[in-house]
């Protein structure tokens, strides 16, 4: 057996990504060593840059490289509204569709007493205080459409249910979307959302 190398490490770190196992995780080791001073040396250095700099913001939980986030930081968002979000991924996601102009509070996961998750280990406590101190006039509740991410809207609706206006994202068939492609949950919530024509 060979001994391991620096790049036999690199395999490994790159397979622990979502989305790469050790066969893409080798295939893209090697590209980037194909495109050494293309790809793997800038990478490299972006990668040590965003290591020393990145930071969570301490008002909604966003990542960036400021203590204060840019979202937080821009005087033309609007402070009455907050979004409520699982995680970054989906903060990320919907600044992708330039829709919302508020602000937002990161949870950092959803409720889960299998995994003993409780409030206090999701920022719950922080998103009261926001609540309280930022003179919120709505919250929207942009949580994923599962049942840890409906037990959590229903406890943070629990908890701010006579402080603030209280929303939820439309949940159902997406534009374009088929109904034969469809699950039955997403079926169901389309179903009892359903509207007058």
């Amino acid at each position: 057996m060979r001994d391991r190398t620096e790049i036999d490490t690199l395999i490994d770190l790159m397979a622990r990504l979502p989305g790469l196992g050790p066969r893409s995780a080798r295939r893209a080791v090697l590209h980037l060593i194909r495109k050494r001073a293309l790809l793997l040396t800038p990478l490299a250095d972006a990668m040590t840059a965003v290591a020393a700099s990145a930071r969570e913001c301490v008002n909604c939980g966003n990542v960036g490289t400021a203590d204060v986030c840019a979202i937080c930081a821009d005087e033309t968002r609007s402070n009455g509204l907050l979004c409520v979000v699982e995680d970054v991924a989906d903060l990320w996601a919907m600044e992708r569709s330039n829709v919302f102009k508020g602000r937002y509070h990161v949870l950092g996961g959803t409720l889960s007493a299998l995994d003993s998750i409780g409030p206090d280990e999701l920022r719950i406590p922080q998103l009261v205080r926001r609540v309280e101190d930022e003179a919120i006039s709505e919250v929207i509740l942009a949580l994923n459409a599962t049942v840890d991410g409906q037990t959590t809207a229903h406890y943070i609706a629990d908890q701010l249910e006579t402080r603030v206006a209280l929303t939820s994202l439309a949940q159902g068939v997406p534009i374009g979307g088929e109904l034969d492609y469809l699950d039955d949950g997403t079926i169901t919530a389309a179903l009892n959302a359903r509207r007058r024509i």
